[in-house]
């Protein structure tokens, strides 16, 4: 059975990733609730609670900290998000464990001061703002929608225009084509569902090209 100072240790040595993400410490429930929001609008995740971005254990101050997180995934989440919470000793420290499932009811929101709602993704080891084309697929999978795309002169256009570029934002294609920006976006979406285009991040931004 695996000592849980080394359970820990294994986890902080893997770093900061899609999938993990240290927090210091918890002192605001609503920039907790964009972890929380991020986790579970991807592949779901962990935060170790009482570690620092270099790996270095300080401990769960109080338990305050528990509560903030809850009220976090509770209050400031919509939908409500259920945390599995693990609390183990290290170095004579205690380190919070809280584990994120991936949503099944997409997206999750987080919500800010003025109580606006906010999704986020994880890429890499950050918690990034949904796109709309993110928005768009939840929707429709939520609905469970099935993907019917008629090649009409405008998806043509669109395609046609993807292959004339490595990649283009979705500001880039709404100019181009000059189409309005929910069409844009049902497009894009319905071709990244039918697995025609994929959506990377790069540079601080989504982009879309011709799927491999």
């Amino acid at each position: 059975m695996t000592h849980p100072a080394d359970y820990i240790q294994r986890l902080i040595s893997e770093g900061e990733h899609v999938h993990q993400d240290f927090k210091f410490e918890i002192s605001d429930a609503r920039k907790i609730a964009k972890s929380i929001s991020a986790f579970a609008n991807t592949e779901g995740g962990r935060l170790l609670v009482g570690v620092k971005d270099n790996g270095k254990i300080a401990g769960v101050r109080s338990e305050e900290e528990i509560y903030m997180i809850e009220a976090a995934a509770q209050r400031y989440c919509q939908p409500p998000v259920d945390l599995h919470t693990y609390i183990y000793k290290v170095e004579g420290k205690d380190v919070l464990e809280v584990v994120i499932d991936e949503s099944p009811r997409k997206p999750v929101y987080a919500l800010d001061a003025e109580e606006r709602r906010w999704a986020y993704v994880r890429i890499k080891d950050e918690n990034i703002l949904a796109s709309p084309i993110h928005l768009n697929i939840w929707q429709h999978n939520r609905h469970e929608e099935k993907v019917i795309i008629a090649y009409t002169q405008r998806e043509q256009q669109v395609l046609n225009l993807l292959a004339q570029h490595p990649c283009l934002t979705l500001n880039q294609c709404q100019r181009l084509t000059r189409m309005n920006r929910k069409l844009i976006t049902n497009l894009l979406a319905d071709f990244i569902r039918f697995g025609l285009v994929e959506q990377v991040f790069t540079g601080h931004a989504f982009y879309f090209r011709l799927k491999d």
